[in-house]
C-alpha cells in the first residue's frame, strides 16, 4: 500500500486524472508510482543489512529465500517489554481540527476531547467525560469566555481541567466547583510536525514529560524545501494489520492493480508485473527496526511511525553507503519519503495519518485542492480494505502469536512484515495493551459492505478539505437542478410569447444539460465522498 498511496501525490499532470468512472474536467490517466522516479535496477547487495525473515536474533545471517523461515519465537519473558503507555500518540493533523468546536477522538481505547483553548492559545486533550453525570464533553461547545462547556447541564472547564462554573450551585453556597471531583483530567499534549500528539497518562507526574520525552522526530516534515500534504482516515481493521500492510510492497501490483503505474520488471511473468523483491532488515529492538529496499530505506519507529525514503535515513547516515548508491543519490536531486502514522483505536479499529514529503513538484500542492488527491488515495485504501478486514479475523482465529506458523512466508518480499510480527510478538505479546478496556479476542461484527467501505464518517467528516468540497459540490448540484427547472419554467411562460426557434432550442438544451450535469455530479459526490465499491475480478 505504501507505494500505491504515494502514487497519488507524485506531481505529474496524470495525477489529476481519475479513471473514467470519475470523468470530469480532470484528465484520465493513472497516477504514477514513486518507483517511476527511481532506477529500476536493484541496488548492490550490502552485508551491513541482515534479513529478518528468520526467527533467530537480529544479528543472525539471512535465511535463504527458497526455504520457509523458522517458527515465530514465543515472547521472551526476559526481554524488554514494550510499554504502550510510555509513548506519544498522534491524534490528528491540526489542519483537520476546527478551533470553533470540540472534537471527540479515541486513541488506545481512550476517549478524548480535543479543543482549542484560546485563552492559552493551545490545543488541549482531556478525558472526554464530564465529572457531573459522565456525559461526553466532545458533544459540548466552546463558550463565550473560551471555556469548554458540557451541554448537558452547562458545567464549564478551563484548559487545566478546572471547573469554572456549575450553574446549579447557589452563589452563596459552598464553592463546589473548586472541589477536586469537579475537575477533568488533562493529558499532556503538544504539536509537532503539524500533528497534535498526546501522552496517554493523566498522572500529574507526567505534566512536564515533554521536557524529557518527545514525539518521534521526522526531519523531512521540518524541511521547508519539502511539500507535505497530510491526510487521515479511520480504518475498519486493527493496528497490527494496518502496519504490516503498509510494510508490504509485494501486494501493490495485485491489490491495487489498475490504480497506478509501477516500474515494469525486466521479465514480466503475469499481467500485474509482480517480481522478486530484495528486502533486508537489521537492528530489531524494542524501539523498532531499520530496513533497506530496492528503491531506498525504511524504518519502523515503535509504535506508530513507518518511514520509507529514497535517501538514507538520518539514523543510518553514519553507516557506510555503497559507491553505486552514493553515485545514484548524487545524480538525482529528487527526494521522496513515505510517512505513515498508524494509531491503535480499539480492537478491529485503527486510524491512519499519511504524508509523502518530496522536494520536487512543490507548486502543484499549492494549486490543486487537497481533496483532489484524496480521491485516488481513498480508492487505494478501499481496494484492499475488505481483504484486510477478513484477514484480521482469520489471524485471530489461529491466534496472533501463531502468525508465522499459520502463514507460509518463503521469500524476502515479506521480510518487513515478518520483522514487524517478530517485534509485535517479542515485545508486546502479539497484542496492543488495552489495559482491560476490551477483550482482545473479540472484534466488532462485520457491517454491510456499504458501511464497511464508508468514506464520509471515516474520512470526509474528519478532513477539512473534503468536508468543504462535499458541501460546495452538494450546493452546486442543487443549483444545477434549480437551473434545469427554471429553464423549463421559462419555456412555459414564454410559450405564448414570440420566441425564435433557435432560442427555444438553446433553452431546452440548457435545461437538459443542467439536469444531466446534476445527475452526474450526484453520482460523483456519492462515489467520491460516501461509498465506492471495488471489485478485483473486474479490473
Amino acid at each position: 500500500m505504501e507505494a500505491a498511496l504515494a502514487a497519488c501525490t507524485v506531481p505529474s499532470p496524470r495525477i489529476l486524472k481519475p479513471k473514467s468512472r470519475f470523468r470530469s474536467s480532470f484528465s484520465n490517466q493513472r497516477p504514477i508510482s514513486p518507483y517511476s522516479f527511481i532506477s529500476k535496477s536493484s541496488p548492490p547487495k550490502s552485508n551491513r543489512f541482515t534479513a529478518a525473515v528468520s526467527s533467530s536474533p537480529p544479528s543472525s545471517i539471512a535465511t535463504s529465500t527458497n526455504s520457509p523461515p523458522e517458527a515465530e519465537p514465543k515472547p521472551d519473558s526476559g526481554s524488554e517489554k514494550f510499554d504502550w503507555y510510555a509513548n506519544w500518540y498522534p491524534v490528528m493533523p491540526i489542519c483537520d481540527l476546527d478551533k470553533k468546536v470540540p472534537h471527540g477522538k479515541k486513541v488506545m481505547g481512550l476517549d478524548l476531547v480535543v479543543w482549542w483553548d484560546r485563552n492559552e492559545n493551545q490545543w488541549k486533550v482531556m478525558v472526554d467525560t464530564c465529572p457531573h453525570r459522565l456525559a461526553p464533553l466532545s458533544d459540548g461547545r466552546i463558550d463565550q469566555w473560551g471555556r469548554l462547556q458540557c451541554v448537558y447541564h452547562g458545567w464549564c472547564f478551563n484548559g487545566s481541567g478546572d471547573c469554572k462554573l456549575i450553574p446549579q450551585a447557589p452563589p452563596d453556597g459552598p464553592p463546589v466547583h473548586t472541589f477536586k471531583q469537579a475537575c477533568v483530567a488533562v493529558y499532556p499534549s503538544t504539536v509537532q510536525h503539524e500533528i497534535l500528539w498526546f501522552w496517554p497518562n493523566t498522572d500529574p507526574k507526567y505534566k512536564d514529560i515533554l521536557e524529557t520525552n518527545k514525539p518521534p522526530y521526522i526531519p523531512e516534515l521540518e524541511d521547508p524545501s519539502f511539500t507535505k500534504m497530510m491526510a487521515n482516515r479511520d480504518i475498519p481493521y486493527g493496528y497490527d494489520v494496518l502496519v504490516e500492510n503498509l510494510m508490504d510492497p509485494a501486494h501493490v501490483p495485485y491489490a491495487h492493480y489498475g490504480l497506478m503505474r509501477i516500474a515494469k520488471p525486466k521479465k514480466k511473468i503475469d499481467r500485474e508485473g509482480g517480481k522478486p523483491l530484495e528486502i533486508t532488515v537489521k537492528r530489531l529492538d524494542n524501539e523498532g527496526f531499520f530496513a533497506k529496499q530496492e528503491w531506498g530505506y525504511a524504518n519502523f519507529i515503535a509504535p506508530c511511525v513507518y518511514r520509507a525514503s529514497t535517501e538514507p535515513l538520518t539514523e543510518q547516515e553514519n553507516e557506510s553507503v555503497t559507491s553505486a548508491a552514493s553515485d545514484k543519490a548524487a545524480m538525482s536531486k529528487r527526494k521522496l519519503s513515505l510517512i505513515f502514522i498508524c494509531i491503535p483505536v480499539s480492537p478491529g479499529r485503527s486510524r491512519l495519518i499519511w504524508t509523502f514529503p518530496r522536494n520536487f513538484g512543490v507548486i502543484i500542492d499549492q494549486i490543486v485542492p487537497r481533496w483532489v488527491f484524496h480521491i485516488g488515495q481513498n480508492k487505494i485504501l478501499d481496494s484492499d480494505l475488505h481483504l484486510l478486514h477478513v484477514e484480521e479475523r482469520k489471524i485471530l482465529e489461529r491466534g496472533p502469536e501463531n502468525w508465522q506458523k499459520a502463514c507460509f512466508i518463503p521469500t524476502k518480499s515479506d521480510a518487513l512484515v515478518v520483522t514487524f510480527r517478530r517485534w509485535f510478538n517479542k515485545y508486546s505479546g502479539s497484542q496492543v495493551d488495552w489495559r482491560g478496556k476490551f477483550d482482545p479476542s473479540l472484534l466488532p461484527p462485520t457491517p454491510p459492505r456499504e458501511q464497511l467501505f464508508d468514506r464520509y464518517w471515516s474520512h470526509v467528516e474528519n478532513c477539512s478539505s473534503c468536508k468543504k468540497a462535499h458541501k460546495y459540490l452538494n450546493a452546486f448540484e442543487v443549483m444545477l437542478q434549480i437551473a434545469s427547472v427554471a429553464l423549463i419554467g421559462v419555456m412555459a411562460v414564454t410559450k405564448q410569447i414570440t420566441m425564435s426557434t433557435v432560442a427555444r432550442i438553446v433553452v431546452v438544451a440548457a435545461a437538459v444539460l443542467s439536469f444531466a450535469a446534476s445527475k452526474w455530479l450526484s453520482q460523483f459526490i456519492y462515489k467520491t465522498f460516501h461509498y465506492h465499491d471495488y471489485n478485483h475480478a473486474l479490473v
